[in-house]
């Protein structure tokens, strides 16, 4: 494996495993094992954005962030596991390490819960010790045993974005005018630095202002739809109304129904969009794994979508809510993640299209062994407080 490669399976956490050891390393072993049959899908040139944004009849509420975790027990638990006192948020399944994304994370479950010392700690360790660019973004990988201990300067455009909308949400729901300052750098630059424009697909988002753009790989641009964070881009223009997130919610809905492969139509984690088309990205395992899972999460969180948007994610999940890596060739499923956090995900994606009520078990945290499904759960019963009145009565 080359350096750039190398470093740029790290950087997607594919090195750094997003979840349980060995359910990753049979994940990636059945993924590198599938035939690479060709997967590409033209990009659709008629979008209608009115109709991309369609909302699900069953959005019956529209609350802000702040204070809508309103489980206290959890937030203890989770602060308690996760949460160092110098506002560290750490990664025990990869070493011991913080990502931007885990700050961003850590900082918006702090406004969510009405923490307001936790925020302060996790934004100024984010601040002080991950913040060494010469730019307004964030390192995206701080790691206790490196010498320094941010020993790769890229960045990755979702930690940026979620610190970014933590800083907007705690600046709405404090009235702290520093935070909007300091959310506004970040999402001006993020505007500046990770968008693609002018294409007719749309606005773009770039994982990384380095390694994956069409001059830096020969199937680039790449993409992770994952890194769209709809609630956040319903969200930054409190703070930067000049950059065009409408548009990339548009774009996000749009490729979410573009880039589907193989015989469950779904996105792999890492897609090339070289010539306007959409394929699995090469060089990654050709999955809808640990990241992709996120996707049907943050349209749920804002509201966006429509039934045809959440079907793949419905029609895996629905029979059987414990979440596994799928092959997107082929359309097999690898063995399970092993947490029943991730179950979270699936309970609150059919909640939404199908009005299944949500169990009393789906409200609390079952391990907090592993930072990664932790945290999305608790972003699912935000989500499920926020929006979701129907599913969340108990």
């Amino acid at each position: 494996m080359n350096l750039a490669l190398s470093r740029a399976l790290a950087f997607a956490g594919l090195l750094l495993v997003a979840g349980p050891v060995a359910a990753q390393t049979r994940a990636t072993a059945e993924s590198a094992a599938a035939p690479a049959t060709p997967a590409d899908v033209a990009a659709p040139k008629d979008a209608n954005p009115a109709a991309e944004q369609e909302r699900l009849d069953l959005d019956a509420s529209d609350k802000k962030l702040g204070g809508a975790l309103a489980s206290p027990e959890i937030w203890a638990r989770y602060k308690g596991r996760f949460i160092t006192q110098s506002g560290r948020v750490i990664d025990f399944a990869n070493g011991a390490v913080s990502h931007s994304e885990g700050q961003g994370y850590g900082m918006l479950l702090a406004v969510a819960a009405n923490d307001h010392d936790a925020f302060d700690r996790i934004w100024n360790f984010t601040r002080a010790n991950m913040m060494t660019r010469d730019d307004q973004l964030v390192a995206w990988l701080w790691d206790p045993r490196a010498r320094p201990p941010v020993a790769d300067m890229n960045d990755a455009s979702d930690g940026d974005i979620l610190i970014a909308w933590a800083l907007a949400e705690a600046a709405d729901y404090w009235g702290d005018v520093s935070y909007r300052v300091a959310a506004r750098r970040i999402a001006v630059e993020v505007g500046r630095k990770l968008l693609l424009v002018g294409g007719e697909d749309g606005p773009l988002l770039l994982p990384a202002v380095a390694g994956f753009a069409k001059e830096d790989r020969p199937d680039g641009p790449v993409l992770n739809l994952s890194y769209w964070v709809f609630p956040a881009f319903e969200r930054l223009p409190l703070v930067a109304p000049e950059v065009d997130w409408s548009g990339l919610i548009q774009s996000g809905l749009a490729l979410v129904k573009a880039a589907r492969f193989g015989p469950a139509n779904l996105p792999s984690d890492w897609i090339a969009a070289k010539d306007d088309k959409w394929a699995p990205a090469a060089g990654f395992p050709r999955a809808f794994s640990y990241n992709a899972i996120r996707i049907p999460l943050y349209m749920a969180m804002a509201g966006v979508g429509d039934r045809a948007t959440y079907a793949p994610f419905v029609a895996l999940w629905s029979p059987n809510p414990a979440l596994a890596p799928v092959d997107v060739d082929t359309g097999r499923g690898g063995a399970p993640f092993g947490d029943h956090d991730y179950e979270a995900l699936a309970r609150l994606t059919v909640c939404v299209t199908e009005k299944t009520p949500l169990s009393p078990e789906f409200f609390t945290t079952t391990s907090n062994q592993s930072y990664y499904p932790t945290t999305l759960h608790m972003l699912a019963i935000v989500a499920a407080h926020m929006r979701y009145a129907s599913c969340s009565k108990r």
